[in-house]
């Protein structure tokens, strides 16, 4: 089974760098793919990776991340455009998408600037032994 933990911005806004990691991790660690609203700052992403790197053995072997951020086209009217703009102004790190995943199921994450697609691997036998270990 695979369980996919979505984390509203206003739910990591109020926190720590540090806590915001801690709650991340917790969540991968459990293998569950957490979809966080918007994206981190980028020394987020890089204590993110750090405090990966401390954490992983035997049973845990690392993160799989994706930031999905909306270009803003630059084609069409310069309305559009201001208006855009104005709105990535406001949002600010509210807009996009951060996707983290435990590396033992998430295989590849590809992303163009329309699309994210994440590439898993399920072990089904796995999934049997532990079902059957719970009856």
């Amino acid at each position: 089974m695979i369980s996919i933990e979505f984390i509203p911005h206003y739910k990591l806004s109020g926190l720590e760098p540090e806590e915001k990691i801690k709650l991340i991790l917790k969540s991968v660690k459990q293998n569950r793919i957490v979809l966080v609203q918007g994206r981190l700052k980028r020394e987020e992403e890089a204590e993110l990776i750090k405090q990966t790197m401390k954490n992983i053995n035997e049973s845990f072997k690392g993160i799989e991340p994706a930031i999905f951020y909306p270009e803003i086209k630059k084609e069409g009217s310069i309305f559009k455009y201001l208006k855009e703009k104005i709105i990535d102004m406001f949002l600010s790190d509210r807009q996009g998408l951060t996707l983290i995943g435990p590396a033992t199921i998430v295989k590849e994450i590809r992303q163009d600037p329309d699309k994210l697609q994440l590439y898993l691997d399920l072990d089904l036998k796995t999934s049997r032994r532990n079902k059957k270990k719970k009856k």
